[in-house]
């Protein structure tokens, strides 16, 4: 079982709110500084294409702050040219290469790394070339787990997504299965040298499982943080996820 898992606080839809009336608050700079304080070992942001939430000037305060404080962003983004050449630009610690659709409401499945291998692959070098480590956001498909240990990426972060749809939903059988797909996945990954990441849809009651997986080393949660920030404020919603994270490890960790 392995140490601590870190928490990255994507703070994504902090500028969604701002973004509805078009101006300058509520600033996601200040709930990156809330989150840290809070707690959180990083931040993470997804510059999309279509800039319906964070912004490029979002990234450029976020990337001077945190290096200030020696905290990490995890730049979100997509595999285009554009993309490439902002994060060649702010230089990010770490940069998470996720499938863009401007139709969707959030991220829907993981990156096709192994339909995209001779195109993903340099973009991959690139990055790293930089200075950025970096992650691939894939689903738990143990043939897109062994073409992202093939691209050079450090690390991979798999879509928990349908877990916790399922979960949240009361398909337990469903759920289970999933998980196990997860776990499998952790397995194989680890097995191949890659560092675990996980993130997507988690919530105060589907993070333990997840969290208790050895060979998770981060989570990336953010939409449920800021929804319950609403009623509790951020630094209590990120210290309750961080409460949660350690207890599951531990618990795991002390088995049955």
């Amino acid at each position: 079982m392995s140490g601590r898992v870190r928490l990255g606080v994507n703070i994504d839809h902090v500028a969604t709110i701002r973004n509805a009336r078009g101006v300058s608050y509520p600033d996601p700079m200040r709930a990156a500084i809330v989150a840290l304080d809070a707690g959180a070992d990083g931040i993470t942001a997804h510059l999309r294409e279509d800039r319906r939430h964070i912004s490029d000037a979002d990234i450029a305060r976020l990337s001077v702050m945190l290096r200030e404080r020696g905290k990490p962003l995890n730049l979100e983004m997509a595999v285009t040219s554009e993309m490439l050449e902002i994060a060649l630009k702010h230089r990010p610690p770490a940069v998470c290469l996720v499938p863009e659709r401007r139709e969707e409401r959030t991220t829907e499945g993981g990156l096709d790394v192994a339909g995209g291998h001779n195109w993903i692959a340099p973009f991959v070098q690139k990055l790293r070339d930089g200075g950025s480590r970096v992650s691939l956001f894939i689903g738990a498909d143990p043939q897109q787990i062994e073409a992202a240990s093939r691209t050079g990426a450090e690390v991979i972060e798999l879509h928990t997504g349908a877990y916790c749809d399922a979960a949240r939903d009361g398909e337990a059988e469903k759920a289970a299965e999933i998980l196990e797909a997860l776990k499998a996945a952790a397995r194989q990954a680890a097995a191949l040298g890659l560092e675990v990441h996980a993130g997507h849809g988690i919530d105060y009651e589907t993070v333990a499982p997840i969290a208790a997986i050895p060979q998770v080393a981060e989570l990336n949660i953010g939409h449920f943080l800021i929804g319950e920030a609403i009623f509790t404020g951020l630094a209590s919603a990120v210290t309750e996820m961080r409460r949660r994270i350690d207890a599951a490890r531990a618990d795991a960790r002390q088995g049955p």
